[in-house]
């Protein structure tokens, strides 16, 4: 898997997480900020509260960090199959 096939994989997560339950077309800037965060972090507590950080700073809310941490664990496993291909 390329970076283009992975960053794919990576929206396609993003949009079905739907965290805030406002659809999934509705998180253009946070997906692309978080798959930046996916391409610089390794550590899945790290990864999740950036995640929470972006949210939160976008929507003013919190999502709980125990969401957040499953996602970052689906898109650090995603990252790590593309990099042993």
């Amino acid at each position: 898997m390329d970076v283009v096939e992975l960053n794919l994989a990576l929206v396609d997560t993003l949009q079905k997480w739907d965290p805030l339950r406002i659809g999934e077309e509705n998180y253009e800037t946070e997906i692309a900020d978080v798959i930046q965060a996916v391409h610089k972090l390794t550590d899945e507590e790290k990864l999740a509260k950036e995640i929470q950080f972006i949210y939160e700073f976008s929507y003013e809310q919190i999502i709980p960090l125990q969401s957040c941490k499953s996602v970052a664990k689906q898109l650090l496993s995603l990252k790590e199959i593309s990099e042993c291909q």
